[in-house]
């Protein structure tokens, strides 16, 4: 548990994911960050992908439910 935190207390996501990723890391906070700015960014590029697939789906939706021409 992050210092300073009561033992009663619940830690915040924050503080758990921090926690987490510095256990994982056999407690080098370096690498703990390194890792955790690692695994943020390719969610990042993971949703930006999406989010293109996405657009990419509205807009052929929207050729495919065009009007025919008069």
């Amino acid at each position: 548990m992050a210092q300073g935190l009561e033992a009663d207390a619940a830690p915040s996501t924050v503080e758990a994911i921090a926690a987490a990723y510095l256990q994982a890391s056999g407690g080098d906070a370096a690498t703990a960050l390194h890792r955790a700015i690692a695994d943020a960014l390719a969610d990042l590029r993971e949703a930006e992908r999406r989010e293109r697939r996405c657009e990419r789906w509205i807009s052929r939706g929207y050729v495919r439910g065009a009007l025919p021409p008069r």
